[in-house]
This record gives C-alpha cells, structure tokens and sequence, in this order.
C-alpha cells in the first residue's frame, strides 16, 4: 500500500483505521490516547491487525454509507458477495447520554452465491510490547499481555471461533458478526443484537448530518470533512484531537514523526470554529468547558496543548522496538512541544470565544468564566507579546519574533473588544484599544519587508511562511491591500511547487522541508479567492481534492512528486480548512458573477 488509503470509523471515544482491503491497522482502546491493540500501520511484521483474505478472483471496493461513519468494504467475484459494515457503536442512550462504547462492530452481510474467507486476526496489545497470546473460550476469543502491562482484548462472533483464531477457510451463508470489545461482555451479543446497534448508529450519524447546512457545491467533501471532524472529538472532556494516529512521517525515512492523539488549542479551536458555523453548537460547547476547567488560575498561562483527559504533562518517548510506518523510525507517544511557548494560540481562542458569543449569543452559558477568561487572555498578551516565541511551526530550537505569532496577538485583544462591547463591560475599552493599536503598529512597522515586498516569516526575515496567508481571514488586513496581495503573489512565487505549497523553505530544526502542509495550499487557494482570482482557486481547488485518498481523506501533507498522503490521519487542520475553503468557493459561481454584472450594468444605466 503506497498511500494512506485508509477510512476512519469511530464514536468520539475512541477510532480505528481500516484499509480498503479491510484490514484494522490501527486502533488504540479504551480511548484515543490508549496502548493501541491493532498498530500493522506502525510495523507491518509485528504490529497487529485483524483483515480478510479472499482469492485474486474477488474485487475489493470500499465506501462510506452516505452521511455517516459506517464504513462499507464490499468483496465480489461476480458470483459471490458479501459486504463488511464496520462502526463503532454511537447512539443517544434512553434516559440521556450517549452510549459509546469501547468497541468495533464487524457487521458482515450476506449477498449472494458462497463467498469464502479467512480471518487474519492478530491483536497486539500495549503497543506489542510484549507478547500476545490468544485464547477460545466458550463465549469468546480473548487477547492477553502480561509482560510489560496487563492487559485484554475480547472478541466476539457467531463464526466458528477456532476458524477464526487459526485463519481457516470459512464460507459465509447468511449475516454474521464480529465484536471487539475492551470489556468482557455481561450480555453475550449475537447477530441480531449488532444489527441493532448498526441501525442506531445510522441513525445518530443521519440525525447528526441532517443539522449540517447544504451548499450548491462541494457539499459532499464539507461532509465528509465534517464526519471526520467529529469523529476527533472526545464527548468525555470536549477535548479536539490534532489527528487519530501518531509518528505517521511528513517524508517516509525522516525523523519527523509526532503523536497528534492531542488537544492543540489552535487546531481545536479552529476545529470548533469551523463547526459551529456549520451549526453543531454542542462541539463549541464542550469545548469551552475543556477549556474553562483548564484555567484555573486568572493568571494561568495556557499549554499549547494538553491531553484529551486535560493531562498538563505529555511526556515524550520513544518505541523502539516498532520499524514505524515504511521503516521511518522513532515511533514516538507523548509529544515534548507541551512545553513551548506559542503566543498565537491566545488569539485563537479568543476568536472561537468571540465567534461562540455572536453565533450563540441568546444560548450563552458560562458568560462569567467566558469573561474571566477574556480578561486574563489580555493580561497574558499584554505581558508578554513583544517577546519570541517558538510560532506556529513549532521550531524546537531558537525563539523569533514570529509574524503570525504577533498577529495572533493583535487578534486576541481585537476579538476581546468585541466581547467586552457585547457583554457590555465598555469600561475596558480605555486600556485595551490602545493596546490593539500599538501591536498593529508594531507589526506593520517590523514585518512588512521592503526588499521581498511581502510580510515575511519573523521580523527582519526574508523568508516567506504560509501562516501569514491568514491575516486577512483574522481580520488583520484587507484582502485588497496591496501589501496582502504583493504577499500573496511573493508565496506563490517562492512557496508553490506544481500547486502545492511548502510551509517555508528555509532550514528548520531538522534540514529542508520536503513535502507540502496540506492546510497551507488550502490557505492559499483561499487567499487567492480573496484578492479576485476565482478561477485559479477553484483549479487549483479542484486538483487539490483530487489528492485525497479513495474516501476524500486527507493526512498532513502530501508529497510533492508522487502525491501520495504524508504524515499523521486523518488531520484536523486538513479537513477544517477544507470546509473553509468550499464554502468559500461555494459562494459564487461564474454565471451568478456575470450575471450580477449585467444587473451592476442595468443599475448604471438606469442612473444615467
């Protein structure tokens, strides 16, 4: 397999990775952030997987039953047929709630003739640290560890278990199922019972989806990019995941290989940003309550990230007896950037918070803590925004003035004026406006570059960087200004390679960089939208989303010679800003722009 071909299912507990032949290559339970009990995806020999194998005479295709996290791989030979319905159980529980459990369900569907299989089933639990050893017992099949940690893995099927567990030739006749589960079962499932829990999910994902607004165009990559938002969500703290996976690598056999099974408060709060406009207010919700029971100190200094469980301390280390995902190697849980200093991520939040205000403002809870928050967030940027920091990109090594970094600032006090004037605590204004005016000042003065002309990575750099793209979006600068569009042609001059956009191209903690950032070219086409050039964007849109793998996924980056998808799955940053960028290009079709200005030429001529 030469791409990320994979699909995603989950039930904001917990997700797993299928590849389109089938095959769980990854999955971590009870939660996101757990020991992973199938990790094929980080060590093809002795990672784990649970797949199927058929003869060459079967097709294997795969898709998403429309609108929902329930991933179908169908198996045929023209005769024989059968379909596999992986979920994880998700649906609202009677008195409340949600049930979702720790589990995958493995609905196989009978279509016709007599198709055969084996099943390669191998867990691996505690990152196969150590040994696993699989047993059949009279209800079910269970996984044991005990070397390094105890732990258990129980499956359960109405196939014949020692079939199952020894990979012989089993033919399908009628519907069966599978059930993984971290928990033995006090009620032993069977096939109709997992059929249930099939359609309550369908259910769910249908009634979720049916909140989600339609656009004449591109609506169904929003929706699939909204699913897989959702589905890094973690119901039990609000928390938002940066991606499901860790140490997939930016280039195959470098070393630039991170766990992202964490909450970044700038990926998260654009996440919710994003889905709050598309109307899911409950995801805002949760999120500001991470957050608020974050900050319990008014003079508190935010992490740029904390675990899913609000864990401070995210130690980094390495599994060195994994190869990694195609030999790149260190495989690493925990990530040591917890403890850098980013200033940008206060104006983030205080964006989603200004957004959360103006979207949801007669549905408001916690306005008091909201406020709290917004005045400490201002006595933080106010304290410290003339200082370095290590910016967006995360350089591990020295700190600079990041451009975006400051910009960030000046959007953090900007957002907080807007909530202080919607809250009607004015008599802040006096201090703060000020304050706005002088990061402005300070960053129309020190980031613009004569020479580049263009607003470059850190004051007194010539390097260009893609974050800057966002100042318009923030609210920084006019998309006409001539100093945003003189950026926005200098980063397509130095930063796009064939459409696709390099972060930056100078050296880094670990040398050049080699493959594009997803989310920048998203960016990119965005900005371009912006400054007039429709059709350039919507092009370069349109061959941009032609990179996703075979289910409108995308990773972190892509390759920029083979295309193929790079780094941690599914990302966030990746699906948020494609939301973004096809409502954007959603807005306007040329026929409706020529006919706007025949109506612009009628209006004129009637004045005349």
């Amino acid at each position: 397999m030469n791409n990320l071909d994979y699909g995603i299912i989950g039930n904001c507990r917990s997700a797993a990775l299928i590849s389109k032949t089938g095959s769980i290559d990854w999955c971590c339970l009870p939660e996101f952030d757990s020991s992973s009990v199938f990790a094929k995806l980080l060590d093809e020999k002795i990672g784990g997987q649970f797949g199927f194998s058929v003869d060459d005479s079967y097709t294997i295709t795969q898709k998403y039953l429309n609108n929902t996290a329930i991933l179908v791989t169908s198996f045929s030979n023209g005769v024989d047929a059968f379909d596999i319905l992986d979920f994880m159980p998700r649906y609202h529980k009677t008195f409340g709630g949600y049930q979702s459990p720790p589990e995958i369900i493995r609905f196989l569907k009978y279509k016709s003739g007599r198709p055969k299989f084996t099943v390669d089933y191998a867990p691996k639990l505690e990152y196969a640290l150590g040994e696993t050893n699989t047993y059949i017992k009279d209800d079910f099949i269970v996984s044991l560890t005990d070397k390094e940690k105890f732990d258990t893995l129980f499956l359960y099927t109405d196939l014949d278990k020692d079939a199952v567990v020894n990979a012989k030739e089993i033919e399908l006749t009628e519907d069966a199922y599978f059930l993984i589960g971290y928990n033995e079962k006090i009620f032993k499932p069977d096939v109709q019972k997992a059929y249930i829990e099939f359609e309550r999910t369908k259910v769910y994902w249908l009634n979720w989806m049916d909140k989600t607004p339609a656009y004449e165009r591109y609506t169904n990559e929003i929706n699939r990019s909204a699913i897989t938002l959702k589905l890094l969500t973690y119901d039990k703290s609000g928390a938002v995941l940066a991606a499901a996976t860790t140490s997939l690598p930016e280039t195959i056999g470098e070393v630039r290989n991170w766990d992202y099974r964490f909450c970044w408060i700038r990926d998260a709060s654009m996440v919710v940003k994003v889905v709050s406009h598309l109307g899911h207010k409950n995801i805002a919700k949760r999120y500001l309550n991470f957050i608020i029971d974050l900050i319990p100190d008014k003079d508190e200094k935010l992490q740029i990230m904390y675990g899913i469980n609000k864990e401070k301390k995210l130690t980094e280390e390495t599994l060195d007896h994994l190869s990694g995902y195609k030999g790149s190697k260190p495989v690493r849980v925990g990530n040591a950037a917890y403890e850098q200093r980013q200033n940008d991520i206060y104006g983030i939040l205080m964006d989603v918070i200004h957004q959360q205000l103006v979207n949801f403002k007669t549905d408001i809870e916690n306005g008091e803590e909201i406020w709290t928050i917004t005045k400490g967030i201002v006595w933080v940027v106010n304290k410290h925004w003339k200082e370095a920091d290590k910016g967006i990109w995360e350089f591990r090594t020295e700190e600079r003035h990041f451009t975006f970094s400051k910009v960030l600032c000046w959007v953090a006090i900007d957002k907080a004026i807007k909530v202080a004037e919607i809250l009607g605590k004015t008599r802040k204004l006096k201090k703060w406006i000020p304050l706005e005016q002088e990061i402005k000042a300070d960053i129309m003065t020190n980031a613009w570059n004569e020479k580049v002309q263009a607003f470059t990575q850190s004051y007194g750099s010539d390097d260009l960087d893609a974050s800057v793209l966002l100042m318009e979006p923030y609210g920084f600068i006019d998309a006409k200004d001539p100093k945003y569009v003189s950026t926005v042609k200098g980063i397509e001059r130095d930063l796009s390679n064939d459409g696709l956009l390099y972060r930056y191209k100078n050296k880094d903690d670990f040398g050049l960089p080699s493959s594009s950032f997803t989310i920048c070219t998203f960016w990119f086409i965005n900005s371009l939208y912006k400054i007039g050039e429709e059709q350039k964007a919507k092009a370069l849109f349109d061959q941009l989303l032609s990179y996703s793998n075979h289910l409108g996924l995308f990773s972190e980056d892509i390759d920029f010679e083979t295309k193929r998808l790079l780094g941690n799955f599914p990302q966030a940053y990746s699906h948020l800003a494609l939301i973004e960028t096809a409502i954007n290009l959603s807005n306007v079709t040329e026929e409706e722009k020529v006919m706007e200005c025949m109506r612009d030429n009628v209006d004129e001529s009637d004045t005349l």
